[in-house]
């Protein structure tokens, strides 16, 4: 019998490999001799690096790059050399986790560690980037990132802009130097869940300034700012970056990525599948268990129980779903998607108690295991759902 196990992390308790790790234990212990195959994931936001890096056998590698607010950081990226591939968390040199709330500036705040970074993986022998999107402190449209992959943008007088979001509106002249001529030759594909634009009343600064410390009296100038970034691009360089559904995607890099460096912008759950083949090995599967720490409304939105579901179901394979906690809309998954989902919380408990990582643990290889012995009461020639 095959299974797969494909979780998420539990965030604050588990990371995607130790809920697998859980996973399958519960398994073992009904099906001694099962074939089940694991799978760390992740949407495209934290764990990615972990996820893709452990799937396709790579090594996790660090640099030392500006940070949003200049510090230096030590930021990781995955590298798996005989693909020539970097895997790259923008939040890793720019993320709000970086910065303390009093710190927090999206009008100063840059992405520049995040070209520092892709250059690095490119002198490493990168030639193909996957980049997961979120979480981000910055609010600068990608133009840092430019900016440190050699791109030069100038105001009136010939000098650099400076960065950070405020600096947008000073933005005259964009050239595409000698330097930036080098990453022609890449492919970029990014991890992007949303679908906002760069400006506007839905775009990057309005829906997901004020998060980032973007006052109410600041909006409208830095809203303008990116627009007038778009519209210098546009102008200058033939680039629409306006209307790209996901442009607004963590302070505007989603529109740098896509028409800066001809990026293709996808839901990071189906990236991440993709790239580790994961539906070729789910279509012979008996059962997949997919979970995250938190099943409720949103777990349909592009997280990964759902892209997981959604797979399995061109297959008529059954999925069931784990959470550490599961709100009443949860329920509404086993209508479209799940087989079944289920809570692994056996007794009323605090936060803090709910976020140990050994009771987590224990809890969902128990729960598993339960679960799974149900199961194979039923179990005579072939297993439910085939």
């Amino acid at each position: 019998m095959k299974f797969i196990a494909a979780m998420d992390s539990f965030k604050g308790s588990l990371s995607s490999l130790e809920a697998n790790e859980a996973v399958r234990k519960g398994i073992k212990t009904i099906f001694e001799d099962a074939d089940i195959r694991t799978f760390p994931m992740a949407d495209g936001g934290e764990g990615t690096i972990d996820a893709l890096i452990d799937g396709l056998g790579g090594e996790i590698r660090s640099r030392g790059v500006n940070g949003p607010l200049g510090d230096q950081v030590n930021a990781r990226y995955g590298f798996v050399d005989k693909e020539n591939l970097a895997v790259i968390e923008i939040a890793e040199a720019c993320g709000l986790t970086l910065l303390s709330r009093v710190r927090l500036d999206p009008g100063k705040a840059t992405t520049y560690g995040i070209g520092e970074l892709i250059s690095h993986a490119y002198d490493d022998g990168a030639r193909t980037f996957i980049i997961g999107l979120g979480g981000s402190a910055t609010n600068d449209g990608g133009v840092g990132m430019l900016q440190a992959m050699g791109y030069d943008f100038l105001d009136q007088a010939g000098n650099p802009v400076g960065f950070g979001g405020a600096a947008l509106s000073n933005i005259h002249k964009v050239i595409k130097t000698e330097a930036a001529f080098k990453f022609d030759d890449c492919n970029f594909s990014v991890a992007c869940d949303v679908n906002n634009p760069l400006y506007g009343s839905n775009g990057a600064t309005y829906v997901f300034g004020p998060q980032k410390g973007v006052t109410e009296e600041s909006l409208p100038d830095l809203d303008d700012a990116m627009k007038h970034y778009a519209e210098v691009t546009e102008a200058q360089m033939g680039i629409d970056i306006a209307s790209v559904e996901g442009g607004g995607a963590a302070g505007g890099l989603g529109a740098a990525f896509y028409g800066y460096l001809d990026a293709r912008l996808e839901p990071g759950i189906r990236l991440v599948i993709g790239l580790l083949d994961l539906e070729s090995e789910i279509k012979d599967a008996d059962l997949v268990i997919t979970g995250e720490g938190r099943l409720d409304a949103q777990t349909a939105m592009g997280k990964v129980p759902s892209g997981i579901a959604k797979t399995a179901e061109k297959h008529e394979v059954p999925v069931i779903a784990f959470g550490g906690s599961v709100t009443d809309s949860a329920y509404e998954l086993t209508a479209d998607e799940m087989s079944a989902i289920f809570s692994i919380q056996h007794t009323p408990m605090s936060l803090e108690e709910a976020m140990d990582s050994g009771l987590t643990r224990f809890n969902l290889e128990k729960t598993v295991s339960q679960v799974i012995s149900v199961l194979a009461m039923n179990h005579t020639k072939k297993f439910p759902g085939n």
